[in-house]
């Protein structure tokens, strides 16, 4: 199977209160988590990534994929061109609460190669996942992304890192599910 990145113009950054079909994408990389109290699906799919987040019969999907794929308009709480740098919140019933953060970097090539190749060398599955894309032809190396998962009690934060050389970009991005507050007895 073919692994190229579409172009970085492309993108969108999305979230749903309902689940997605993963047929709508193609996934070279997952990670589950289950956390007790919350559990996870983190995708590395071919534009940028999926995560499908549940709690107490509460489902929040970000995507980060190409504008060109058929998402639905149903149920979308939150949706971005991944453009420059953004922040939002999202509050849901029950007190769970959704942070997310992103930022597109389009650096100079010599920038751009040591950021790749130090994210390739210096991060490793343990915490995290990494996929390398195959090459789009144009030039000798392909697209990375890593993303890095943390997992805590009552937080899940993912931070993810997707390169794309044809355009010498870098977009980055953290989102933070949150379970409610315990009250004190």
């Amino acid at each position: 199977m073919l692994s190229i990145r579409p172009k970085v113009a492309e993108l969108v950054f999305q979230l749903y209160g309902r689940p997605l079909h993963p047929e709508l994408f193609q996934v070279f990389c997952t990670r589950t988590v289950d956390h007790g109290e919350y559990e996870a699906r983190i995708d590395i799919t071919s534009a940028g990534h999926i995560v499908a987040w549940r709690h107490q019969g509460i489902t929040l999907t970000e995507v980060a994929t190409g504008a060109h794929t058929p998402l639905p308009q149903k149920r979308r709480l939150l949706s971005y061109r991944l453009q420059g740098e953004r922040n939002d919140q999202v509050d849901c019933r029950g007190g769970v609460r959704y942070l997310m953060g992103f930022q597109l970097e389009k650096v100079q090539p010599d920038i751009f190669w040591n950021y790749q190749n130090d994210l390739f060398q210096e991060n490793d599955e343990t915490e995290g996942m990494i996929y390398r894309f195959d090459s789009s032809g144009r030039l000798a190396i392909g697209a990375i992304s890593y993303i890095h998962i943390d997992v805590r009690m009552r937080v899940l934060r993912v931070q993810a890192f997707h390169t794309f050389p044809d355009d010498y970009a870098i977009v980055k991005s953290q989102s933070i599910f949150e379970l409610p507050q315990v009250a004190d007895s």
